[in-house]
């Protein structure tokens, strides 16, 4: 039976308690974690990359929210780089930079986050498994590789072909065995390890809500095209942009109350245009089922120096602000589930 999650009110005020991870800690325990699971008798595929992803646990799971940030990686392996035409500087302009750090704050609701420590250039976690263009590679594709999704055709599928402003990202093909490799040992262990803490989720409160966090560039263009957030009117700017799949991966009131919090603190909030939701929402969302997804894209104006990768002034406050609009999140969650359960009875 799932049981019922704890009051919120006050959730960001109270101070902070000694974990049982902290605790364990200080006695030279550590406690068995969904990350230690997926990940015991992991053998890294770059020296760099082990473990691939990090899941930050709260002190004590208290919500039925699960946080992912899977495009805040930075960890460059050294062969990637060597076979990369494009300098990591240039890399790092596709990252969402700071994403994980701009969310961390859920964790002191109760909620997990987990968080890539790849690089989406490297491999990208919000595709399918096998979206693979074959001119990229030498060798034979296997025969379920999705070859002619527009995402690759784009030049931006499972293992991208160009990052920022359409470069080519590799100097000669990549052996297929390659692609199959970083796939196994990361693409893999991420998806098991998010979907098991899905599924804890459900499991122990009846519900889950996955928030997908993301960063867009402040001003986007596409070759022949006017930027996308040139226009600086409140009707043609972003700075949030929540995707639910156009209602199909999240249940609206769960949406309306992210997006009402973000307004009343003074964000320009769209919904789904231009982004509705990758992969990831797409394939964990199924609010028939109790399991919701959407989407949360943040202006990188207004957190950090796009230009020199930097934390801007404002970092802490927008911080602040999405962990209340996921407190506000959590508390829909609760008084959805208040609505249901008369039904239910």
């Amino acid at each position: 039976m799932a049981m019922p999650f704890f009051s919120w009110r006050g959730a960001l005020g109270r101070k902070k308690r000694r974990s049982a991870r902290r605790l364990g800690k200080m006695f030279g325990l550590r406690s068995y974690t969904v990350q230690d699971e997926v990940l015991k008798g992991y053998r890294p595929h770059e020296p760099e990359l082990d473990p691939p992803f990090e899941v930050i646990e709260p002190g004590r799971l208290a919500s039925p929210l699960v946080f992912s940030s899977p495009h805040s990686g930075n960890v460059y392996p050294r062969r990637f780089l060597a076979s990369a035409r494009l300098d990591e500087a240039v890399l790092r302009r596709s990252e969402d930079a700071f994403v994980d750090e701009l969310f961390a704050g859920v964790t002191a609701l109760g909620a997990p986050l987990i968080k890539a420590r790849f690089p989406r250039a490297y491999l990208d976690l919000n595709r399918e498994p096998y979206e693979l263009d074959a001119a990229m590679f030498e060798g034979v594709l296997p025969p379920f590789a999705n070859t002619r999704s527009l995402r690759v055709a784009a030049g931006l599928g499972t293992i991208a072909r160009v990052a920022t402003q359409a470069q080519q990202i590799y100097a000669r093909p990549l052996p297929v065995t390659e692609a199959l490799e970083r796939i196994d040992k990361l693409y893999k262990p991420y998806h098991c390890c998010l979907g098991k803490l899905i599924e804890r989720a459900r499991r122990r409160f009846g519900v889950s809500v996955l928030v997908d966090c993301h960063s867009m560039p402040s001003i986007m263009r596409r070759p022949g095209q006017m930027p996308l957030f040139a226009d600086l009117s409140p009707a043609g700017r972003a700075d949030v942009i929540v995707g639910d799949r156009f209602g199909a991966s999240c249940g609206a009131g769960l949406v309306e109350a992210v997006e009402g919090e973000l307004r009343r603190r003074g964000f320009i909030v769209h919904r789904n245009k231009p982004y509705a939701g990758g992969y990831i929402t797409e394939h964990y969302g199924n609010p028939a089922l109790e399991c919701h997804a959407m989407q949360i894209e943040v202006s990188r104006a207004l957190y950090m120096d796009e230009g020199g990768l930097r934390k801007g002034e404002k970092f802490a406050i927008v911080a602040n602000d999405l962990t209340r609009a996921a407190l506000v999140l959590a508390q829909a969650v609760v008084e959805r589930g208040n609505r249901l359960k008369p039904a239910a009875e």
